[in-house]
């Protein structure tokens, strides 16, 4: 059972029902045990990402996509000699998306005013007869969050893996409010991005961003019309190798870095959401590898029989005024 949200609850430093408060800096954050989701992140009072309360996330809103992100066709999928079969859960695709551990309660490790882990011993499933062992921690500081997620394969024979997370970023209006008046800038330094099918899945090589409708690397440049539910790579990255991909409005900024282990990020404009949710926030996703990766095998992590490996990624926001 869910406990229901509360805003008092924030920040608390402890778990209340299935909620964990985590305060640092001028940030809030909740952190959700089904699904270990990060339910809310708020910046001197502000949402940073679209929240989600008592009720279940909708668009996986907040969800750790493990052990792949993204689609995998329906059709199956060979590995190791070995042939496996996803059941599809997404009826307009036919796909199976977002992985299998959204659904699942983690347990906390620890918890302290300014840092949470969880944990999940995922036995596998008839599809993904893989065992793992996940580790997910969330820490604030006055810079922002700090995401850090490992994985390791528990099982005596090796694994295939992937991951990714699913943040709306969100500058209080709605997106699509913003844009209309000119005052929504979108910076991303990805310089190819995926053309996919009917059913989202890859088609075709990456293509370069130049002079296109996806090509976000000059700051300044506004959202527009652009429709995005678009997996890029290529990623541009600092001197620290972070990727990152900026939303500004007119009085503040926020951003999504990520570091090497994630070389896919997917962009998506909410468009296909109906309400008050159509075109109000944009999903940044960072993603170890594209949709279909249990097919196609690429930027597929593979874990040998005790291997593990570690991703990182954080949002922040700060003001322009």
């Amino acid at each position: 059972m869910i406990a229901r949200f509360d805003a008092r609850q924030r920040g608390s430093g402890q778990a209340v029902g299935d909620v964990i408060g985590l305060r640092g800096g001028d940030y809030r954050a909740d952190i959700d045990r089904t699904g270990a989701g990060l339910r809310a992140l708020t910046w001197r009072g502000h949402d940073v990402v679209w929240p989600y309360g008592a009720e279940r996330p909708r668009a996986f809103q907040g969800q750790v996509l493990a052990p792949w992100p993204n689609r995998v066709a329906a059709e199956g999928y060979r590995f190791d000699g070995g042939r496996y079969r996803l059941e599809p859960d997404e009826p307009a695709t036919g796909t199976a998306i977002h992985g299998l551990v959204h659904d699942r309660t983690w347990t906390p490790e620890s918890v302290s005013e300014d840092t949470a882990t969880l944990r999940l011993d995922f036995e596998g499933t008839t599809g993904f007869p893989f065992p793992l062992s996940l580790s997910l921690t969330y820490r604030l500081t006055a810079s922002g969050l700090t995401v850090t997620a490992t994985a390791r394969n528990e099982g005596e024979v090796p694994a295939p893996f992937g991951l990714g997370f699913h943040p709306y970023l969100t500058l209080g209006e709605p997106l699509r409010a913003l844009a209309e008046r000119g005052e929504l800038l979108l910076e991303s330094g990805a310089g190819t991005w995926q053309p996919v099918d009917e059913r989202m899945l890859p088609s075709g090589d990456p293509v370069p961003v130049d002079g296109g409708e996806y090509d976000f690397r000059a700051p300044g440049r506004g959202l527009g019309d652009t429709v995005l539910d678009t997996a890029f790579s290529s990623l541009e990255r600092d001197a620290d190798g972070l990727a990152w991909v900026r939303m500004s409005g007119p009085r503040h900024r926020v951003s999504l870095w990520c570091d090497r282990g994630f070389g896919w990020l997917q962009l998506f404009s909410a468009d296909t959401l109906d309400g008050n949710d159509h075109r109000a926030h944009l999903a940044v996703e960072p993603m170890t590898c594209p949709p279909n990766a249990l097919v196609s095998g690429t930027d597929l992590i593979v874990l040998a029989p005790g291997g593990s490996t570690e991703h990182v990624f954080g949002i922040m926001a700060e003001s322009l005024l």
